[in-house]
């Protein structure tokens, strides 16, 4: 066997077949033997790490970097290092918040120039659909885009309106004719519109609960499976929160209609009634939810009918998100955790028996297929970039805001223990992360569809 670049050693190698000690062999970027450890090809260079866990590199599919436009919210240079020192590899940017979006080729390249060689790991983009732009669609997948994404109720955001029904049918049938998918931002604003009239205190979590209703959700996702039937057009539901929408849809995907769906890290560790009144690093939409709620969550994701968790890291300066008045109904909605995201998820994970292979393929290989990228990423197998996180599952860390590299230090953890301290981390066989340091310069790359 050729002289590999590198061999990484461990008694905790995570793969599809389990978790076993393995010597993983890394040329160009690329693993090309994955062995036991005896076996070992003969290596330039060789990194035993004992019994800390090798698996492969994050796959986050749902980050807002904003940049360029708004990258005083984030940046692609911090929020790749936060990347990096969470154990992610691979981003995909969704097409907001930043200036212009990503709904023509001109917002993708504006997108794409931004991350060049600033990207410590990985990247892809979603591109937009928002009424107007449907001539917009092939030429940006055409590009590269990964999929599409569309709001079916205010984005927050002015340059990225959501989608009537119309729009959105329109929309599909364009998608389905280009085989990619529809990534939906799931409520829709009737439920919502009623639940307003019934006011509250604004610094009450109970007001912002009550605001977004389950309903929302439901109609949003009975609508998208409807459609979806009529068009053929493959859907993805973004950040689900309220569990009685897993039912529908495993119901559809069991009937033959190409859906999946994510949740988040924020919705698996908290609940509702936890949540301080004027706590407003909480608010996101749709909102967390109840406990019973969450445990329904981990019960869909670990039968399978939840596909994969992603961040839907979406951070904004911190006087956007209210902290001094605690207003949740003026108040940024996003949670920032796309450093937490692997740390948070495990520790919801062991307190309920699941294992490291089951975390691997929610975190890793079942992002990566919905992206088109499961011939490259979100595994160890020989031929697929060596993207690796490497990180102790028996270690915890007290969440300290300050110590996190997103550009604000705001998040709904702080204070907060968490299991599963990352060690290292590799992007195509460079280290660009170890133990608190970024020793390797920016080596991420674009990742077209």
């Amino acid at each position: 066997m050729p002289t590999a670049d590198l061999v990484i050693t461990s008694s905790r190698v995570v793969t599809d077949d389990g978790v076993a000690p393995a010597a993983l062999a890394i040329t160009d970027g690329t693993i090309t033997a994955l062995e036991a450890p005896g076996r070992a090809p003969d290596a330039r260079h060789r990194l035993d790490v004992g019994n800390s866990v090798v698996m492969a590199g994050v796959v986050d599919t749902h980050v807002h970097v904003n940049e360029p436009g708004r990258t005083e919210w984030e940046g692609f240079q911090t929020a790749t290092r936060a990347a990096a020192a969470g154990g992610v590899t691979t981003i995909v940017d969704m097409p907001l918040n930043s200036v212009p979006v990503t709904t023509t080729v001109r917002g993708l390249r504006a997108k794409a120039d931004a991350a060049g060689g600033t990207a410590l790991v990985d990247f892809g983009f979603w591109g937009g659909a928002i009424p107007g732009n449907l001539r917009d669609l092939q030429p940006l997948a055409d590009a590269g885009v990964l999929g599409f994404k569309a709001f079916l109720v205010p984005s927050g955001i002015d340059e990225f309106p959501a989608v009537s029904v119309a729009d959105l049918e329109q929309v599909m049938d364009r998608l389905a004719a280009l085989d990619t998918v529809l990534l939906a931002h799931a409520e829709l604003p009737g439920p919502i519109a009623r639940a307003a009239r019934n006011g509250g205190d604004p610094r009450r979590y109970a007001t912002w609960l009550a605001a977004r209703p389950p309903e929302a959700e439901l109609e949003a996702i009975h609508l998208l499976l409807r459609l979806a039937g009529k068009t053929g057009c493959a859907v993805h539901v973004v950040h689900l929160s309220a569990a009685r929408g897993v039912e529908p849809l495993a119901a559809a995907r069991a009937a033959g209609t190409a859906v999946t769906v994510e949740t988040c890290p924020h919705y698996l560790s908290f609940a509702a009634e936890e949540i301080p009144d004027g706590a407003t690093a909480f608010k996101c939409a749709p909102p967390i939810r109840e406990r019973d709620n969450r445990e329904q969550l981990w019960s869909g994701l670990r039968s399978g009918d939840l596909d994969f968790v992603a961040s839907d890291h979406s951070p904004a300066p911190p006087v956007l998100k209210c902290l001094d008045s605690g207003d949740f109904v003026a108040a940024w909605g996003g949670v920032a955790s796309l450093e937490l995201a692997l740390a948070a998820v495990w520790t919801g994970a062991r307190a309920r028996g699941a294992s490291l292979v089951e975390v691997a393929r929610w975190l890793a290989a079942a992002p990566a297929r919905r992206a088109g990228l499961e011939g490259r990423k979100g595994r160890l197998a020989p031929g697929l970039d060596a993207d690796l996180a490497i990180w102790d599952p028996e270690a915890t860390f007290t969440v300290d805001p300050a110590r996190l590299h997103q550009r604000h230090p705001v998040t709904p953890y702080a204070g907060m223990t968490l299991w599963g301290v990352v060690r290292e981390t590799f992007v195509r066989g460079v280290r660009v992360y170890e133990n608190g340091r970024f020793p390797s310069p920016p080596v991420g790359r674009w990742l077209r569809r």
